[in-house]
Parts: structure tokens; C-alpha cells; sequence
């Protein structure tokens, strides 16, 4: 058995995957009408069509649930967040922020109300910390990543 992909329950499939396409620069992989497969590993599923093949009631169907997030990681951060003040009413769960491990991060929902969280690799955060004069040490600390993964990045 293999584990193939998340897929998400979307009320309009066109809005959806301009979303995905726009914003957040996915590629399709295929496109099937009601199913849409994204390069990223995920796909969007319309509700209605949904709602059939497992048989329950669209109302059954539960937006913003807030129980999981599609994550995404972008090299360029800043540029992503410039980008994204320029989209019409993004519905922030949050503003950036700094986690503890010195990621940033920022997520919001997409048009159904999923959770979409976009933050900086690893490798991104730990090459910044190192720029900033924290030595090899300091930054394994300072990110929990082990001194081997710091040194790769150097």
C-alpha cells in the first residue's frame, strides 16, 4: 500500500485552483473536471460530486474546521508576503510570526476555508541565523537542528 495524496473538498473547482495556480504557484497535474491534481502533491475534489461519492449531505461537509493546513515553504518569504498584500481580502489566521525555532511563517485560508500555512525551509532560516554572526552552535541551538544539518547549509 502507498499513501498518494491529501485531497480537499472545494465548493467551486475553477476558483480553487486559480487560487492554488495564482497564489501559491502550483502547477496542475491533472485535471479531471470535478478532481484537480496539483504537481504539489495534493488534490481539490467539488463537494457536490464529493458529497455523492461518500454519501453524505453536502451540509455534512464542514468549512473552516481549523483541524489541519495545506504547508507550503517559499525561499523568499518577504517577496511572498508583498505578493500576497496585494490579493484582495486574504483572510489571515494569522499575521507572520516568528516560531520559537525561528521559522517564520504566516497562514490563512484559501476560498473553502482550509487552513494554508507558507513558511521558510530550514535551510533558510538556518543560513539567515548564520548571516547574523550566531555561530555554528548558537544556530543548531537557537533552530533545534542538529550541528550536521547547520554545517550543510553553511
Amino acid at each position: 500500500m502507498r499513501f498518494v495524496c491529501p485531497l480537499i473538498v472545494v465548493r467551486d473547482v475553477e476558483v480553487s485552483r486559480a487560487f492554488y495556480e495564482e497564489v501559491l504557484d502550483q502547477r496542475v497535474l491533472h485535471d479531471h473536471g470535478e478532481n484537480v491534481i496539483f504537481e504539489g502533491g495534493f488534490a481539490i475534489h467539488l463537494k457536490s460530486h464529493f458529497s455523492d461519492l461518500i454519501g453524505v449531505a453536502e451540509s455534512d461537509i464542514v468549512p473552516r474546521s481549523n483541524n489541519a493546513e495545506l504547508y507550503f515553504e517559499e525561499n523568499d518569504l518577504d517577496s511572498f508576503l508583498e505578493r500576497l498584500k496585494g490579493r484582495e481580502a486574504v483572510n489571515y489566521v494569522h499575521e507572520p510570526i516568528e516560531q520559537p525555532w525561528g521559522q517564520r511563517a504566516v497562514r490563512f485560508y484559501d476560498p473553502d476555508m482550509h487552513i494554508i500555512e507558507v513558511g521558510e525551509p530550514m535551510e533558510s532560516v538556518v543560513t539567515r541565523f548564520l548571516e547574523s554572526g550566531l555561530s555554528i552552535e548558537e544556530t543548531a541551538r537557537r533552530t533545534s537542528m542538529p550541528e550536521e544539518f547547520v554545517r550543510q547549509c553553511v
